[in-house]
Parts: structure tokens; C-alpha cells; sequence
């Protein structure tokens, strides 16, 4: 079955695969780190005291990349929240800039898509955190960005509401499976201190959102009172 005719792109296998891959990098990642640490701890404490030196700055990158670590995990588990809720679309030339998108509340690398309610309206999902997102950096919209990187998104897969949170991932081998997933949200999904917002949403499209993670959402008693 292609990828699009899945009810949720959960039930796709080749996603179950790309997702348990990412999280198999995550837990390497969380096991690499200290366990480098720990052996370059063993070989300084066999030489000159001097080659410690030469060890440090592994030593506090090390570190901080081990609490960077931990924060990919809630990450993931979102990320299968939403796959488990949307299934997958495959769009083509899809906007995407650097820089901040006219009217967003965040700065950052960004996609424009289509609002489910409203196509006419544009919504940018921004890149909120920065890690994992410099390869897509290096392949957005912009003045220094090569053809053949931005044929590396193309087409982009897309599972989820762009008025509210989704998973974004690029073409696989063949196309036929998806890499790079990445989770992009609209920022009071998850931050209490900012207003929600409904974008023109159903109370359906809220519930669902909810469904798929989203924390903060609008009132769906007040927009059925809109509708």
C-alpha cells in the first residue's frame, strides 16, 4: 500500500521502522556519550597529567551532551503520538524559508503550508528547537541553498495539523519510507504562557490535536458556539 492510503502513518511499517531507528539512535546516543567519557577518564588517569588537558573540552561537551540527549525522548514519544493520529501526506514544493516568516511569533527555519480549514490561509510551522534541525537548514529555501539539497525534501512528508503540531520528514530510499522525522508545533500547543489558538479549527480538529499530544488547546465549547 502506498503511504497515503493508511489510515494513520503509524500502521505504514517502513514509519514503525523509521521511527524505532530514531529512537535507537537516541538511546546509542545516551550511551555513547558517558560511556567516551568514562574511558577517557580511565586513559588520563594512566598518563601524564597533562594529557587531561587534551581530554577536557570532550569532557564538558560530553556532558552537556548527555542532559541534550535526555530531551530527545519526549520529543519521540510526541512524535509516535502524532503518527499514531495522522496519517501521512506526501506534498510537493512546499514553501520553506530561513529567517523570521512575516507575522510568526518565532524566529527560525520555517514551512508554510495550507490551513485544512481554510486553504486560502497560510500557516508557517517554525523549527522551535534547534537540535537535529541543521540538516534541514541546509536544505531550505535560501539565496546559498544547492538545487540538489532541496531536492532532498522533496516531496516532503507531512502527518498532522499545521494549526497545531506535526511530524515532517524527508523521502527515503526509493521513496518508499520516510527519514529525518522531525516534530514541528505551533507553540502554545505546549507552552502554557501563550494564548492558544484556534486558527479556524473544528472542535473535531482540536479534539484530534489532543488526541495526538497537543497540552494547551482552545476551547472547543467556544468554537462550536462560533460554528
Amino acid at each position: 500500500m502506498h503511504p497515503t492510503d493508511h489510515a494513520t502513518a503509524w500502521e505504514h511499517a517502513p514509519t514503525r521502522g523509521a521511527w524505532k531507528r530514531h529512537m535507537a539512535m537516541n538511546v546509542a546516543g545516551l550511551i555513547g556519550w558517558p560511556a567516551g567519557w568514562v574511558a577517557l577518564i580511565g586513559i588520563s588517569t594512566s598518563t601524564p597529567n597533562w594529557v587531561v588537558w587534551i581530554f577536557m573540552p570532550y569532557f564538558l561537551y560530553g556532558f552537556y551532551r548527555f542532559f541534550v540527549q535526555l530531551t530527545y525522548f519526549p520529543a519521540a514519544l510526541r512524535m509516535r503520538r502524532v503518527l499514531r493520529e495522522y496519517p501521512w501526506q506526501i506534498l510537493q514544493a512546499v514553501p520553506s524559508g530561513i529567517g523570521k516568516y512575516p507575522g510568526a511569533r518565532d524566529d527560525g527555519i520555517w514551512f508554510e503550508f495550507r490551513s485544512p480549514s481554510e486553504p486560502e490561509d497560510k500557516i508557517p510551522l517554525v523549527f522551535l528547537k534547534h537540535q537535529r534541525s541543521y540538516w534541514w537548514l541546509r536544505r531550505m529555501d535560501g539565496p546559498r541553498t544547492k538545487p540538489e539539497r532541496k531536492a532532498q525534501i522533496e516531496p516532503l512528508w507531512f502527518a498532522g495539523d499545521p494549526r497545531f503540531l506535526a511530524v515532517v520528514a524527508a523521502p527515503g530510499r526509493g521513496a518508499k519510507s520516510p527519514k529525518r522525522l522531525h516534530l514541528l508545533y505551533q507553540r502554545p500547543v505546549f507552552d502554557r504562557s501563550c494564548a492558544p489558538e484556534s486558527w479556524g479549527a473544528e472542535q473535531a480538529a482540536v479534539e484530534r490535536a489532543g488526541r495526538a499530544g497537543a497540552r494547551y488547546l482552545p476551547e472547543t465549547s467556544h468554537l462550536s458556539a462560533q460554528g
